[in-house]
Order: structure tokens, then C-alpha cells, then sequence
């Protein structure tokens, strides 16, 4: 399959090189986009669920689906992709104004001017290319399709379901509380506990972030198991990921320690991410 030969990359006339031309129209539309409306970032959100389907569905199509672990990784990600963006719908994500609370906070502290340069030098860049990144994996599964398949595949997909599981009932139980704190309020009840502090959150202050690593480090072990190599560059993805969640981390623990006088007690007795011992900060 061709790739749109926007520009020369190492990865041109390749399946994935089409996903990084995709990538890159996507940005200038983006900025396109954040000119004219002055904010690019609800667009980020929208498109967040829906591009690495996209991108891994390229590299099937140019192999006709025969190429059965790049299937399979991708139906993965397919099956990411819907949920996600579920979720993201019914938050109210796709309606008019549906923008993360936490945008509205960085505008706030930066200002006008600072947060719309920031908007357009570094965010719509950055995040689409993470996005292109961290579904990078898909193209060594490519790269190595002669390789068969191995108990490592079969790892990586109990891996990447467990995660995609456990990020579902982290959602759900965060839309449950959710929706209850909002009936209380409007019905003037007291509000007693502000933040939900059950179900997998008594483990993890951040479960579902967790389970979302999980789930692009087991995508990354079918690259491993395709290659035979257990570092290469498209493992950078999912490293960089990790980074942008816990600034992403920080930012809202920042936010609701502020909100809610008691978060600090709540971050004293649960780790941050991974529910072991020693791991609360």
C-alpha cells in the first residue's frame, strides 16, 4: 500500500508510512481547526479513541487481513477503540462544549494568549504523534509477517484483555459515582464522600490510567514476539505514554487536593498507580 508521500521518512511507501501521513494531516487540520475556533483541544479528545484503530486498519488493509498477527492486534485495538469512545460519549464528550475540565484549568493558569501558543506549537503536534507512536508496534508485527505466532502472542493478548477489563470496570465505577454525586446534588442532598474512594479505586487512587499502560505494553510484547527483539524504537511509545499520564496525574491530584480537603488522607492510605506497598506518592 503507498503511503501519501506528504513528506521523505524512513517509513515511506510502508503501511504504517500511510499511518504517519494520516498523522500528519490530522495536525495541520488540528491547527487549522485551533485558528479558527481558538481551541484545539476538545478535537484532541474526540480523536484520541479514534485514530490508532485507524492506523493499525491500514496496515491489515495492506495485507488483505492475511497477516494474522497484525489481525489480531488490531481487532485489539478496534475493540479499545469502541469502548473508549463510548466512555467518551456518554461524558458528553462529542456535544458541543464536551471539553476535558482539565483544559479549562491549564487555560486558566496560563492565560489566553500562552495557553493557545501552547495549543499550537506543542499540543496538537505532540498528542497526535503520541498517538501514532504508541500504536507503532503494529507496524514490526508488519515488518517480521512471515513469523508465526507464539506463547508470547498469547500472553500479550491475556495481558491486553485483563487491562482492557479492568479499565472498563474502572469506568464504570467512576460513571456510577459519578452520576450518584450529581443526583444528590441536584436533589439538595449532602454530599459525604466528594471523591469515590471504592471498587478498584480503594487499590489504585488511578486504575484506569494503570490498565491503559497495561494494555500498549502487552501491544508492545506482539512486536517482541514478531521481531525476536525485545528493544526497539516502537516501544518508545508506550514509554511516553506512561510520562504523559503521570503529568496528566499530577495535574489532576493538584487539582482535586485543592477541591476536596480530605484527598490528601485518600493519598496517604492509596498508591498512585500500581496497588502495592510503599507506592502511595
Amino acid at each position: 500500500m503507498p503511503g501519501l508521500d506528504l513528506i521523505s521518512h524512513p517509513l515511506a511507501g510502508q503501511p504504517f508510512g500511510s499511518a504517519l501521513d494520516l498523522c500528519l494531516i490530522l495536525v495541520a487540520l488540528v491547527w487549522v481547526v485551533s485558528l479558527i475556533t481558538g481551541d484545539c483541544c476538545v478535537w484532541l479528545d474526540r480523536l484520541w479513541s479514534l485514530c490508532p484503530p485507524v492506523y493499525c486498519l491500514l496496515v491489515a488493509v495492506a495485507g488483505d487481513f492475511d497477516v494474522v498477527r497484525v489481525n489480531l492486534m488490531t481487532a485489539l485495538v478496534v475493540l479499545w477503540g469502541v469502548r473508549l469512545t463510548y466512555n467518551f460519549a456518554r461524558k458528553g464528550g462529542f456535544r458541543r462544549g464536551g471539553v476535558d475540565y482539565r483544559w479549562g484549568v491549564m487555560r486558566e493558569r496560563l492565560g489566553p494568549r500562552r495557553f493557545q501558543l501552547l495549543n499550537f506549537a506543542l499540543v496538537a503536534p505532540s498528542q497526535l504523534l503520541i498517538m501514532w507512536l504508541f500504536t507503532s508496534p503494529v507496524h514490526q508485527a508488519w515488518v517480521w509477517r512471515d513469523e508465526p505466532l507464539g506463547w508470547l502472542d498469547g500472553f500479550a493478548v491475556l495481558l491486553f484483555l485483563a487491562c482492557f477489563a479492568g479499565e472498563s470496570v474502572g469506568d464504570q465505577q467512576m460513571w456510577t459515582f459519578q452520576q450518584d454525586k450529581k443526583r444528590r446534588i441536584a436533589a439538595g442532598e449532602e454530599v459525604i464522600q466528594p471523591f469515590i474512594v471504592t471498587g478498584l479505586f480503594r487499590y489504585s487512587r488511578h486504575p484506569s490510567y494503570l490498565c491503559e499502560i497495561g494494555m500498549w505494553f502487552a501491544f508492545c510484547l506482539f512486536a517482541v514476539s514478531a521481531s525476536g527483539q525485545w528493544f526497539q524504537w516502537t516501544s518508545l511509545g508506550v514509554v511516553v505514554l506512561a510520562a504523559q499520564f503521570i503529568s496528566v496525574i499530577r495535574l489532576t491530584e493538584g487539582i482535586s487536593a485543592e477541591k476536596y480537603p480530605t484527598y490528601g488522607e485518600y493519598q496517604a492510605r492509596t498508591p498512585i498507580l500500581v496497588p502495592l506497598p510503599g507506592l502511595r506518592r
